[in-house]
């Protein structure tokens, strides 16, 4: 059983879990909790290490019993060391560091998400769990955006990295990923409103950060602008929110369309 914090495994996931430039060297992120690690197994990702605690519930044992099976190293550790390791404020007894290795962009894309300088994690997490429930096949993200595999990000996302793709990009290979689509940029009030808009064709989304909307290569990138109206007043709707009203509205045009 490990019982210092020094072990060099768990200084390792300490790392992992608070720098992104760590995450990024060593091709690695952490997950925490049952719930979490089931959605891994199911879409097949197998970890590097689980470490676990001995008061572990019995949902969370027949999931380490499968991972011993399969030959993952799984490591006893004390109630102490666990809490180190977490990103959370209570642990729920199990966690596994995971190599990062982002899904391929389907052959035929028609319909992607692009996230602009979204930089509260929540939102980002959000906004991937939201985009795989609509139907979005991968979501790129602007120079600017928090890492996709914080902490943060993966407990919002429930999952949602282990099914939908998700690239860090610059704008020139989000530039060339859109290449066939018609980008529709979520602009505060400018554009069409978004229910007189056609979003049955191939398109790419785009949704701009908390603080400052859209950036300049976000605008150059966007072929029309589309907004959600709002009664007068009214602060802007956050970028998970908004995405998800704008992506369901895509969803609802297109299984209008399949079925007329």
């Amino acid at each position: 059983m490990i019982s210092s914090i020094q072990n060099p495994k768990i200084k390792r996931i300490r790392l992992l879990q608070s720098q992104a430039k760590s995450r990024k060297k060593h091709k690695a992120f952490v997950i925490e909790g049952v719930r979490i690690l089931e959605e891994a197994l199911k879409s097949h990702q197998i970890p590097e290490l689980v470490i676990f605690t001995s008061n572990l519930d019995r949902r969370g044992q027949q999931l380490l019993e499968v991972f011993i099976q399969r030959g993952v190293p799984c490591e006893k550790v004390s109630p102490d060391v666990l809490k180190s390791a977490s990103d959370t404020e209570t642990p729920q007894g199990i966690l596994a560091v995971l190599p990062f290795q982002p899904l391929p962009l389907p052959a035929n894309v028609d319909f992607l998400m692009i996230a602009d300088e979204i930089r509260d994690p929540g939102n980002l997490g959000t906004l991937l769990r939201t985009s795989l429930a609509a139907g979005a096949q991968a979501m790129l993200l602007s120079p600017g955006t928090v890492d996709p595999t914080s902490p943060k990000v993966i407990r919002a996302g429930m999952g949602a990295h282990f099914r939908m793709p998700v690239f860090s990009c610059s704008w020139e290979e989000i530039k060339i990923a859109t290449d066939g689509l018609t980008v529709f940029a979520a602009d505060m009030a400018n554009g069409t409103r978004y229910w007189d808009t056609d979003l049955t064709n191939p398109l790419g989304l785009l949704i701009g950060g908390e603080a400052h909307g859209l950036g300049k290569d976000a605008r150059n990138l966007a072929d029309a602008l589309i907004h959600i109206p709002m009664k007068d007043d009214t602060e802007s709707l956050n970028a998970a929110v908004a995405g998800a009203v704008l992506m369901y509205e895509v969803l609802r045009q297109r299984t209008r369309a399949n079925r007329l």
